[in-house]
């Protein structure tokens, strides 16, 4: 566990070398925190909820304790969300050094306990949870720095260009299949309890959907179509002016896109990315299809490899499909689900303050599912739930389409 723990710190850490200081501490809207907050808040989070269990664990400013908590109101109080990016100290060097400290702290504690009980429970959410905020290290800063009029690339790199597979739909019989995980291994508590749930026939596409496909549903005038829209996505549509994906934009008659490298042509063959689930819902109605549900696209994922363009290394936007059939269901982009976020039958979060760690958002909030090119490859599973707010766009969140049999 050690070494893992310390292998996961790392990688937290190598996701922030190519920024600048002044990368740093940039907050472009409320929901992309800046950098230093998510360095500060995943070791506020083994401090909190395993070092400070101990008596004798001296934190290293009691004033963090507020500043860097999220949301979790058993805890205590916490530092306005949408102020993050108002705060110049601690500085950065302060908040790596707070991580140092919690680190030496965990690092005694893991070789002097030899049995350490449900805390190595504690220990081991804390370390996927920190994988989640790998994610939203990445995601964030793309929003941040791509919110800056310069277009500043996170990091070059070169990129191989290739044709999309083409696009078939993969036919799934029905019956009641079981969903869920039932295992011994790490899952999150709204990934249990494993029960049954019945399917139609139905059928999956056999990748993502590409820009290419989802430019024609912007030339057809899905922007300005309300019968193709839910009510409340048409709504947003007109307040927020949307006509296209975040980060798509016109170039000198060119259609470009923002991506960590830094603004570039638009990639046709690669899946459409940062699309909100109402602009998912709206382009599979206009295709003459619909999302799937969670428990279809678990069903086919179920015995799949973890195959996919995960974050193994160093972030790079989502590649076209390599491989026939059906393919994607891993990685590039997380995939809209026609699921809301809601309980399993018997669901029970975990005790104490961490039940606040899922539980409480299960209400206007959308499931996706697979995972994303910013997912570590540790963190994701079949079984995973990811949850959004059905307007939200600055993930790679993409689509898969689906039909009834």
């Amino acid at each position: 566990m050690l070494e893992r723990y310390l292998e996961i710190r790392r990688a937290t850490e190598r996701l922030c070398e190519p920024l600048a200081i002044e990368d740093y501490v940039v907050q472009a809207m409320p929901d992309a925190s800046p950098a230093r907050w998510h360095l500060a808040h995943v070791s506020w989070f083994f401090e909190t909820f395993v070092l400070r269990r101990d008596a004798a664990y001296r934190p290293l400013d009691e004033r963090y304790a507020v500043l860097f908590n999220s949301y979790y109101n058993g805890a205590g109080p916490q530092f306005e969300r949408v102020a993050r990016g108002t705060l110049s100290r601690p500085t950065v060097a302060e908040v790596f050094a707070y991580r140092a400290h919690v680190d030496k702290a965990i690092t005694t504690l893991l070789e002097r306990v030899a049995d350490l009980g449900p805390v190595a429970e504690v220990i081991e959410l804390g370390l996927h949870h920190e994988q989640q905020h790998q994610e939203l290290l990445v995601t964030d800063l793309k929003y941040n720095l791509g919110a800056n009029p310069l277009r500043p690339a996170y990091r070059h790199r070169s990129r191989t260009r290739r044709d999309a597979m083409p696009h078939t739909f993969v036919a799934f019989e029905g019956g009641v299949v079981a969903i869920g995980h039932d295992g011994t291994d790490f899952a999150f508590d709204n990934e249990r309890p494993r029960h049954r749930v019945a399917l139609a026939p139905y059928a999956l596409g056999s990748r993502l959907v590409t820009n290419a496909e989802y430019v024609e549903f912007v030339d057809a005038g899905g922007y300005r179509q309300p019968d193709l829209w839910l009510s409340e996505g048409w709504r947003i549509v007109r307040e927020r002016g949307w006509q296209a994906p975040l980060y798509w934009e016109a170039l000198d008659g060119r259609r470009c896109t923002y991506t960590l490298g830094g603004v570039a042509p638009l990639e046709l063959d690669a899946p459409v990315t940062h699309v909100s689930y109402f602009e998912a819902d709206a382009y599979a109605r206009w295709r003459g299809a619909r999302l799937p549900t969670e428990a279809e696209w678990e069903r086919a994922a179920a015995d799949r490899p973890l195959e996919g363009h995960l974050l193994d290394d160093e972030p790079d936007d989502p590649r076209p499909a390599s491989k026939a059939g059906l393919s994607q269901l891993f990685g590039d982009a997380w995939e809209w689900t026609a699921s809301a976020y809601l309980p399993y039958p018997g669901f029970r979060p975990l005790a104490g303050a961490l039940g606040e760690y899922n539980g409480k958002f299960m209400v206007n909030q959308m499931v996706l599912r697979g995972g994303s090119c910013a997912t570590p490859r540790a963190h994701i599973r079949a079984t995973y739930r990811n949850f959004f707010p059905p307007d939200a766009r600055w993930q790679f969140s993409g689509i898969r389409l689906a039909q009834d049999a």
